[in-house]
């Protein structure tokens, strides 16, 4: 029997040590979320320093109904911003939240236009779906200075993205 897919394509992030205690982090922050498969390191996979035997190896989680996988695979590779994950919100409710939640201990430097960098170094951005509408607007000076808007922004704040717009 051939085994079924449910999402064919999901995000997998390399933790030095930390992912369960990041996927705990994230599935208590988002809705429809929870903590899956956790495999262990064996004595055949504790090779070359590696974690020791009986330490998480992998955990399997979903947010918001999306399903992700992590790995503690030590030191070797680091999170950059060349990837980042979208969240997507209808409210400014939802941005507050998620903003505030996912940027709790994270790197305040790495902070512009909806961007920010979490505690364990993973790069999220923060979006209003208005945004995207205000920044395509078809008039050109709206679109302007809407994006000017965005561009002095850290948190993304709807009410003064529309304001800009108006002009």
């Amino acid at each position: 029997m051939a085994a079924t897919i449910k999402q064919r394509i999901s995000t997998f992030l390399w933790f030095d040590h930390q992912a369960e205690e990041a996927a705990n982090y994230y599935t208590s922050i988002f809705p429809d979320s929870s903590i899956g498969k956790i495999t262990r390191y064996s004595e055949a996979s504790s090779v070359h320093g590696a974690p020791k035997p009986g330490s998480v190896m992998t955990v399997g989680f979903t947010l918001d109904g999306v399903e992700f996988g992590a790995l503690n695979g030590g030191p070797h590779f680091k999170f950059t911003e060349a990837i980042s994950l979208v969240v997507h919100c209808a409210t400014q409710a939802e941005v507050d939240h998620y903003w505030d939640r996912l940027g709790e201990g994270g790197d305040p430097r790495a902070q512009q236009c909806g961007w920010l960098k979490d505690k364990f170094g993973v790069s999220w951005q923060i979006v209003p779906v208005e945004l995207f509408e205000l920044l395509e607007d078809p008039d050109p000076a709206r679109a302007q200075r809407a994006t000017a808007a965005m561009m002095q922004m850290r948190k993304i704040d709807i009410a003064a993205l529309r304001k800009a717009a108006a002009g």
